[in-house]
């Protein structure tokens, strides 16, 4: 095995970044998955009402993109040491338009469903193609960076 062209990379501040972002992300979602759960178990009418059904999937997708975004930023944090060695811009490009569409995604969905009236969502929604265009220019480039 080769050792790294750049002895600082597995402390790269990307690390740290996705790192952090996934673990907190993570305990964020987990919790919010929680709130879903207790107003499924107390059968809350904001949630479990047939005229809330639009809410209901919208909070549900918003919970499970951002725990799986949040995975994924863990995963890249253990890749960074092999993406884009020779060109760390490009590695930056890719980890800020990761933490964004890992923002975004989520917060477009739950938005969504705060403002969701007869079976339309909200406004919120318009978050998630932008955060969608995001995930797939972060993938794009770390596919792109992968040392060969």
């Amino acid at each position: 095995m080769e050792p790294p062209e750049h002895d600082d990379e597995p402390n790269a501040p990307e690390v740290t970044l996705h790192l952090r972002v996934g673990l907190w992300g993570l305990l964020l979602f987990a919790l919010l998955g929680l709130g879903l759960e207790a107003l499924h178990a107390y059968k809350a009418p904001l949630y479990l009402d047939v005229a809330n059904e639009t809410r209901r999937l919208l909070w549900r997708l918003g919970h499970a993109h951002g725990a799986l975004l949040s995975l994924f930023n863990v995963v890249i944090a253990l890749a960074v040491p092999r993406l884009h060695r020779k060109n760390p811009s490009r590695r930056r490009l890719g980890s800020r338009a990761l933490v964004s569409a890992t923002v975004l995604l989520p917060a477009g969905f739950w938005l969504a469903g705060l403002g969701a009236e007869s079976g339309d969502a909200g406004a919120g929604i318009a978050l998630v193609p932008a955060g969608a265009v995001l995930l797939a220019v972060a993938l794009f480039t770390f596919a792109r960076g992968i040392d060969r």
